[in-house]
């Protein structure tokens, strides 16, 4: 048996960095992998993750990731 959720770990470890290009103004927008979305600096322009959390669907998401960020996420996902 695993000790975690594999999917987890993107939530629970050291966030991801990934950089999206604004289309509005072509600035580079930091967006890491716990955020559900980022402002661009520049215009304002809101870019989403598309990443899908396991914690919008799995059962046992609370227990796996813990209340702070169960919560946290939850929260951005509405």
């Amino acid at each position: 048996m695993l000790s975690m959720c594999p999917g987890a770990a993107n939530i629970k470890g050291a966030p991801t960095l990934k950089i999206k290009i604004c289309p509005e103004c072509g600035t580079e927008i930091e967006l890491f992998s716990v955020d559900t979305q980022a402002k661009c600096e520049k215009c304002g322009f809101i870019a989403y993750n598309d990443m899908l959390h396991c914690i919008a669907w799995c059962r046992y998401a609370r227990e796996c990731v813990g209340d702070e960020i169960y919560v946290r996420m939850m929260n951005r996902n509405l």
